[in-house]
């Protein structure tokens, strides 16, 4: 093969691939048309099975009138034979002779026309059910592409979500070592502002009950508990008098 057959033939199969991408892609607008002609397609039948309908009625009425006609000749040809008129028989005959002919013609066609009704109405019938049968499965295909293009999404962004929760996290941990460290500069510089004041010191002071003006709870109860107005102490339960000192 030469090189200008290969290249038409690779021209070809681009072009036929290319088309294909395009059709696969609005697979499913085609079908939506498709479906549309076809339902369209199923209303111009039923237009003509009730054009074909309304003539084989016709046709039976013509023939309701033949039948009425052909009565009526007949016992009109009766009479003429009984009165000896037999040109009037003979007349009224040629009459009925065409009446049947032309009922001979009309019964098969009737036969024939309801025949052709019965067809195209099961046919309209068994396109309905394909048409309502591929809407249904368009409709699934429909959401299928939804969920799957909705999970194509979601899968696309995935990764670049789990390094931001990743990011995020690792900042999140950071802060907190930040604070922490900020926790204990601001109690360690407490600590040294307590010591370079003497104040650690007061409170040690203070908590043992050694530094002046300060009292505990022991001492408060038994300053209480003291002779009030010259009367006599009222001693609590488990409190013990204080010695006083010496002058």
């Amino acid at each position: 093969m030469s090189m200008w057959n290969q290249l038409v033939t690779l021209l070809r199969g681009s072009a036929h691939e290319a088309g294909q991408s395009v059709v696969d892609k609005r697979a499913l607008v085609i079908l939506d048309q498709q479906i549309r002609d076809a339902q369209a397609a199923q209303g111009k039948a039923r237009d003509d099975l009730a054009t074909l309908t309304a003539r084989r009625r016709l046709i039976e009425k013509d023939l309701d009138a033949l039948t009425a006609q052909r009565g009526k000749y007949e016992a009109s040809a009766r009479a003429a034979m009984q009165r000896g008129d037999m040109d009037l028989a003979r007349e009224v005959a040629e009459r009925l002779a065409s009446i049947e002919s032309e009922q001979a013609t009309k019964t098969p066609q009737i036969a024939d026309m309801r025949g052709a009704e019965d067809r195209i109405r099961g046919i309209i019938k068994q396109s309905d059910g394909k048409i309502q049968a591929l809407a249904r499965e368009v409709e699934v295909v429909r959401a299928n592409e939804s969920v799957q293009k909705a999970q194509a999404s979601v899968a696309a962004s995935y990764g670049g979500t789990i390094s931001s929760m990743g990011s995020a996290a690792d900042s999140l941990k950071r802060i907190k070592e930040q604070q922490a460290i900020r926790d204990e500069k601001f109690r360690a510089s407490a600590e040294l502002e307590d010591m370079r004041t003497g104040a650690d010191l007061d409170a040690k002071l203070r908590s043992a009950g050694l530094l002046e003006g300060s009292s505990s709870a022991d001492d408060i109860l038994r300053r209480l508990s003291g002779p009030q107005d010259g009367g006599e102490a009222t001693r609590l339960p488990g409190a013990e008098p204080r010695a006083l000192p010496r002058e």
